[in-house]
């Protein structure tokens, strides 16, 4: 069905020349890159506040995270299946899809929380059924009856963010985040050690600030949106109870896939963690340190990703071929350039990084230094890999082509890359370099396979456009 004129916004001026592709790849990605590098620093500050409570707390304190963070990223593919959806639908100028796309994708992570309940509220028997510590996991769960709460504003602040980012508003998501970076650390700091004259609240007061710090983030969004006459005049929250089964099914149908194919990626490098523990406890830290400057390297092509689906996703709503094909350039462009240098600091400087997470007074340093300066070298072989991936995955996104990116990252991520780092590592001896180099072609291959895809598509509608 048409949209009423009334209903559509102000044509929008396009601008196809490189300058401007990439002009507007990085007034877009860099603010994604800020807040996903500031995301990760709320995680850091928490496990840093908590690690000084004792070891068995630290311990429960990753554990409950990641068990949050499972749930979190699973239905995180739901609230970025929004974005291509919001993105052609402003593309072409149809407020009226912008607004039913938001809102059932506000429908969508609201139901997944409430399907979730069963498992926050069995996650400790969950624990003790996966060989955790009693006490560990006892602790664990009281941060997870707690923290549960902040999953579902979580949730709904990734869906809003696609409205934001379609419309060229990013640079408000990274200042929300930067401000709960902030307040987060005031929080945590004086509730869960005690200091200012309160009391030790320990892991539940860690867990309280995280919902305060989640339920404030999304509180600052809408009051944003609210006030705003480019994003209110979209009405989110107006006749919010009003179903659209067409929309809400989009977002369910586009956003499975995406989840699986997170998770599928992030259970892959909880593997490499137990793999490498089996080799050594050396190697096991070294792990974990190259680990920690691979993570922190992946944000810049998440945040590109981020940006591509929304660029692609503006040039296929509409109708622009030539846009969308420099935009992906563009955007694959930027991502090589960023990951090539990055590679370049690993390569340069392993130790000196590796310094960083290790205090390297302690007597068995120069053995995990040693045994992490290879392993960060291989880490900035990853960002060219893992980010070209990533890209085309969000590129893929952008023409909502999400199923078939599924299958063949699932394919390149276990079959290929779990097979290889078991191979390498064990009946061929390579060792704990193994496992990453084992996972370095896993991605390889997740990125040709990715790319082609993208690029075969591309070319088939370009051919079908010009029949």
């Amino acid at each position: 069905m048409d949209t009423p004129l009334n209903m559509r916004m102000p044509a929008q001026k396009k601008d196809n020349s490189w300058p401007a592709h990439f002009r507007a790849t990085l007034s877009l990605g860099i603010p994604l890159i800020g807040a996903q590098l500031a995301q990760l620093g709320i995680g850091t500050t928490d496990v840093m506040i908590v690690g000084r409570l004792g070891a068995e707390h630290l311990a429960a304190m990753v554990l409950s995270a990641q068990f949050i963070f499972t749930i979190l990223v699973f239905g995180s593919g739901f609230s970025i299946a929004v974005i291509p959806m919001v993105a052609q639908a402003f593309g072409r100028d149809d407020v009226v899809s912008v607004r039913r796309s938001i809102r059932m994708g506000l429908w969508v992570v609201i139901a997944y929380w409430v399907i979730m309940q069963p498992a926050f509220f069995n996650s400790e028997a969950i624990l003790l059924w996966a060989g955790q510590e009693p006490e560990v996991a006892r602790l664990a769960h009281s941060y997870i009856m707690i923290g549960q709460f902040g999953v579902l504003p979580g949730l709904l602040y990734n869906v809003l963010r696609a409205l934001v980012s379609a419309i060229g508003r990013a640079g408000v998501i990274l200042y929300v985040t930067l401000a709960m970076l902030v307040l987060n650390a005031a929080l945590a700091y004086p509730i869960v050690l005690g200091h200012f004259g309160l009391p030790v609240m320990g892991l539940p007061g860690a867990a309280a600030v995280s919902v305060a710090v989640q339920i404030a983030g999304l509180a600052f969004l809408v009051a944003y949106m609210q006030s705003r006459a480019d994003t209110r005049r979209f009405e989110i929250f107006v006749r919010f109870w009003r179903p659209d089964w067409h929309a809400f099914g989009e977002v369910v149908r586009l956003g499975l896939p995406i989840s699986v194919t997170i998770l599928a990626e992030v259970s892959l490098f909880t593997v490499a963690t137990l793999m490498m523990g089996r080799i050594g406890t050396i190697e096991l830290a070294a792990h974990g340190i190259a680990l920690q400057w691979a993570s922190i390297a992946f944000m810049i092509p998440l945040g590109l990703s981020q940006a591509a689906t929304v660029r692609v996703g503006l040039a296929q709503g509409q109708g622009d071929r030539a846009g969308l094909v420099r935009a992906s350039v563009a955007a694959v462009i930027i991502a090589t350039l960023a990951a090539a240098i990055g590679s370049l600091v690993f390569a340069t400087i392993p130790e000196f990084l590796g310094s960083w997470f290790l205090d390297v007074s302690s007597s068995d340093a120069p053995q995990v230094l040693a045994y992490a300066g290879p392993l960060i070298v291989v880490a900035g072989l990853f960002q060219l890999v893992d980010g070209l991936q990533v890209i085309a995955n969000g590129l893929l996104r952008g023409i909502k082509d999400t199923r078939v990116p599924m299958i063949l990252a699932l394919i390149a991520y276990w079959p290929i890359g779990f097979f290889l780092a078991w191979a390498l590592a064990f009946p061929l001896g390579f060792g704990g370099i193994g496992i990453w180099y084992g996972f370095l072609l896993g991605l390889l291959a997740a990125a040709v396979m990715l790319c082609g895809r993208f690029y075969m598509l591309v070319r088939r509608n370009g051919e079908m456009a010009g029949a």
